[in-house]
């Protein structure tokens, strides 16, 4: 088990009673056991514990009154994810995939797959099918894509981004994931904590599903998969956003942090792709 230290400290300023659905903690797992755990809320406002979704994404829900608002988590997790030679991982064959996987080969909100498959095979349908064609594809869009922030916003879709050449983690996952899906190889979207993240931020990374298992990748090429911490899980961004809020409010700061109690693991180093690592 190898120890992971992740939190963040939310600051609003609320002009009006709103309500906040946050998305930051921890997904609870056999491969991720949360040793330690808090969150506060300042001024104390009572909150409520959501499972949303097929995956039980854990969402805490707030009402807040008007006034100044800061939300801390922190939690203490243990990592026990599951790792192979990314060498003998080979994809699925469509008929043998599993009713629940299915959904995954559909185009979703921000995952235009239906719109790449001729690109799609194009670029990728001549490589090997498995672990290094996922690879491959995750490689191609760090290459073909500039990691501009702010050069996206809630309404770009992963074609916008392969047509303007730049976006952030959300964005490099979203095309990583449709490509992947126009092969037909399913995928989907994960947020969460990442060591060794600069600067440190939410991130946005995504899952292919290969050999009958989920297997991490991170297109950005900014944190290594053996530092991820999940919280959410979905068909894209849509479902797993870290602040959903109905009211009137300014984000005054935000700080994100995620560090890891053995730095020298070499599973931490983002240029690891001879191995797979699996944490659902």
């Amino acid at each position: 088990m190898n120890t992971v230290h992740v939190g963040c400290q939310l600051n609003y300023l609320v002009k009006s009673p709103s309500i906040f659905l946050l998305n930051c903690s921890v997904a609870k797992n056999p491969h991720q056991v949360v040793t330690s755990e808090s969150l506060e809320v300042l001024p104390f406002s009572p909150v409520e514990e959501c499972d949303v979704g097929p995956l039980g994404n854990r969402v805490v829900r707030l009402n807040a009154p008007a006034g100044e608002l800061q939300i801390r988590y922190a939690a203490t997790v243990g990592l026990q994810t599951e790792s192979v030679d990314s060498n003998d991982v080979m994809e699925t064959n469509y008929e043998n995939l599993p009713g629940d996987i299915l959904s995954y080969l559909n185009p979703s909100r921000y995952c235009e797959s239906d719109k790449l498959y001729r690109f799609a095979i194009d670029e990728f349908g001549h490589l090997v099918p498995g672990y290094s064609r996922v690879t491959a594809i995750c490689n191609w869009t760090f290459e073909q894509l500039a990691y501009v922030p702010s050069s996206t916003n809630s309404s770009t879709t992963a074609c916008d981004v392969l047509l303007q050449r730049a976006g952030v983690c959300r964005d490099y996952a979203h095309v990583a994931i449709s490509l992947c899906r126009a092969l037909g190889i399913p995928a989907r979207y994960v947020s969460g904590y990442a060591v060794n993240l600069v600067p440190p931020d939410f991130h946005g990374f995504m899952e292919a599903y290969l050999d009958g298992r989920w297997f991490l990748f991170d297109a950005t090429r900014l944190a290594p998969v053996g530092g991820l911490v999940r919280i959410g899980t979905g068909r894209d961004a849509a479902d797993v956003a870290f602040a959903t809020i109905r009211g009137e409010v300014d984000c005054t700061g935000m700080g994100v942090w995620a560090t890891d109690a053995n730095p020298m693991d070499e599973r931490l180093s983002p240029d690891n792709v001879q191995t797979g690592v699996s944490s659902a």
